[in-house]
């Protein structure tokens, strides 16, 4: 069968719910967040585990709130978001899992396609569950309208239109530009929210409730492009001592933020670009001032976000960041392309080696025999299919034997 013919099959076995591919089953399970009460859309706000009322004193919307109000609704009261169903992928047969990993998407993910054989590859070579769970507001999360062709090209003009000097806005991006334009917070509070929700996953696996997961599993992640800045999160924070024996592999992913390029038509255009690097590198300690809700969940009792704060900006308590990588130096491993425009090969090696080169986290870069890029590094391409299904075997045979090890 074809790589081409495979990621068809996968794709329609995912939709549809088949219960039978290669000797492997997609199952599907419902979700509800509790975090997403953090989520912008409120003025009063409470902290659970230090019982502590806090309200939020953030600067209002920028202008361009505007232009499209069912693109900007209130955070905190999207349905989809708070309740989604998400699919894990496992060995035919194994009633009660032991091992998973759970997959991380990028930015501005809509659909699961790319990555299903990526699970697949996991899946088999591991002969684990493979676990993929969505980040707050992308894939089933968002609401379906964000995801509307014609509406969203119509969106895109407007924006166009707005900002003449704009560069890589698209019907894909313009959703999640316009929303981070107007709030680049969203940023912090839906990776927030969704580093919550993976450790009440964790949990509510941990204390049996899982049907298919058993109470003493454990778990692995391999995280590409955004979803190994969450990933790193995670694993840095180590919940609980959740993660100890955690291995994580970044596929195109480790840099800090004030590092990456994201700039494209796939990702986020450029003002929006502009406003995420204002808000969260130049000006964020400025706004921590001004805001008690971010401060106490960035500079006070949360280690989450104070790991959060130092991903953000390479220079920003580089030295703490440095330590927690160097004490899991043997439980992480990044696959680096070559032609990587928008996770750089010597910037992921900035971040996980650290200023000195003295952290021994292995990064490791290829580069494949065809046209590819950051959004698309296992292209549908007829005339390269033999190619591209050769270089997928080499990144997860890798990332198996990691796993393995």
């Amino acid at each position: 069968m074809s790589y081409i013919d495979r990621c068809q099959n996968l794709k329609l076995a995912f939709d549809s719910g088949a219960s039978d591919i290669d000797n492997m089953e997609f199952l599907e399970y419902q979700f509800h967040s509790l975090a997403h009460d953090i989520l912008p859309g409120k003025t009063n706000y409470y902290c659970e585990s230090h019982k502590l009322d806090l309200i939020e004193n953030m600067l209002s919307d920028n202008e361009i709130g505007e232009i499209q109000n069912d693109v900007h609704i209130e955070d905190v009261i999207v349905e989809e978001n708070q309740n989604f169903t998400y699919k894990i992928l496992k060995p035919k047969g194994n009633d009660s899992v032991k091992k998973v990993t759970f997959i991380l998407h990028g930015f501005n993910e809509k659909t699961w396609d790319k990555y299903l054989p990526w699970g697949q590859a996991i899946c088999e070579k591991t002969q684990c569950a493979v676990v993929f769970f969505p980040i707050a507001f992308h894939m089933q999360r968002a609401p379906k309208h964000w995801s509307d062709k014609k509406a969203m090209f119509e969106l895109s003009k407007k924006r166009k239109d707005q900002f003449p000097n704009i560069i890589g806005s698209s019907l894909s991006n313009v959703a999640i530009s316009m929303r981070l334009h107007s709030k680049p917070q969203r940023f912090i509070w839906s990776g927030l929210q969704s580093y919550y929700d993976i450790i009440q996953f964790i949990e509510e696996c941990k204390s049996g409730k899982h049907e298919l997961i058993d109470k003493d599993f454990s778990f692995d992640i391999f995280a590409y492009s955004i979803g190994g800045f969450l990933a790193e999160i995670l694993k840095l924070t180590n919940y609980r001592n959740y993660f100890n024996e955690t291995k994580l592999c970044l596929f195109c992913s480790g840099a800090v933020f004030n590092r990456l390029s994201p700039v494209s038509k796939f990702i986020l255009d450029s003002e929006v670009n502009v406003a995420l690097y204002s808000y969260l590198v130049e000006h964020f300690n400025s706004f921590l001032k001004k805001d008690n809700l971010l401060h106490h969940y960035i500079e006070e009792d949360h280690l989450e976000g104070k790991v959060l704060h130092t991903m953000l900006e390479y220079k920003n308590r580089r030295h703490f960041r440095e330590a927690l990588f160097k004490k899991v130096e043997n439980q992480i491993y990044a696959i680096a392309l070559k032609g990587d425009s928008v996770f750089p090969t010597y910037e992921i090696e900035n971040t996980l080696k650290g200023a000195s080169r003295d952290i021994n986290i292995k990064v490791e870069e290829l580069d494949f025999p065809y046209s590819y890029s950051h959004e698309n590094p296992f292209p549908m391409n007829k005339q390269e299919s033999q190619n591209v299904e050769e270089s997928l075997n080499i990144v997860f045979n890798k990332v198996c034997d990691f796993f393995k090890q």
